[in-house]
């Protein structure tokens, strides 16, 4: 798909079910092959560490690079990354075998420089940086200026919620509120509603509905059952409820705005 392998420093693995981890094993083997030296994080459930373990020394491989492996629980929700630029956290699903999804939330972006202002006010250079991460400005004579009359508002924050395998599951709806995208499962149609509960699986236009509840911005339907050879009808289900719905194709890069 276009990424550079070299680019990829931090895996994110919902579950145990072979169609979302089975490739692993390989992708470490074929950077270790190629001599990666760049640290590489993996979070995921707790028993694939010993399953990664085993695969590795069942080979007689001592990866080049360091992999540092951290557990998830599906539990509760956890905040599992905190980079300058994003946070990530678990969001637990509803499956036939411990899962979670994942929210990756922007931290605020900073506030955009106000030039009159700035002109006006005759604040120097070495101030810019701390104005633009909201830090008000003190003049010489003491006199503070608000940061709000030297600035404005930066970028709204973004935000991409990854729900897979999973049942309809109402706790979802606050953890993911106002979430810009929404990547939600919707392996049947609701005709196959009964179907879906007992796989720990989700509906179109239960995906849909979770979407509304939660008033995200889009909803990225995917998983779908091998059943359905036109995607059409699950899409028709679900834009039905929420019109921000579609298809998700292998390869194809969405916009998160």
């Amino acid at each position: 798909y276009k990424i550079p392998m070299g680019h990829i420093n931090r895996i994110f693995i919902s579950h145990l079910h072979g169609d979302h981890f089975f490739g692993l094993i390989g992708l470490l083997s074929t950077w270790h092959l190629l001599r990666r030296v760049q640290a590489l994080d993996i979070y995921a459930p707790a028993p694939l560490e010993h399953i990664l373990k085993l695969q590795l020394e069942a080979s007689g491989t001592e990866l080049n690079y360091p992999l540092t492996f951290y557990p998830l629980s599906a539990e509760i929700p956890q905040l599992i990354l905190d980079h300058p630029q994003l946070e990530v956290s678990t969001l637990p699903l509803i499956h036939r075998v411990p899962t979670t999804g994942f929210l990756f939330k922007e931290k605020q972006p900073p506030r955009r420089i106000n030039p009159q202002t700035i002109q006006h006010y005759g604040v120097p250079f070495q101030a810019i940086e701390s104005l633009r991460m909201g830090a008000d400005f003190t003049e010489p004579s003491g006199k503070v200026i608000p940061n709000a009359e030297l600035t404005l508002p930066g970028p709204e924050s973004r935000s991409y919620a990854y729900c897979s395998d999973t049942a309809y599951n109402e706790s979802l709806i606050p953890l993911i509120a106002g979430s810009t995208v929404l990547y939600h499962e919707a392996t049947f149609m609701h005709d196959r509603a009964s179907s879906a509960a007992e796989k720990g699986h989700s509906t179109s236009v239960q995906a849909a509905t979770i979407a509304s509840k939660a008033k995200v911005g889009r909803l990225l339907l995917g998983h779908f059952s091998a059943r359905y050879e036109e995607m059409g009808p699950l899409l028709e289900e679900a834009q039905s409820i929420f019109k921000e719905s579609v298809i998700v194709e292998d390869g194809i890069t969405y916009n998160i705005q």
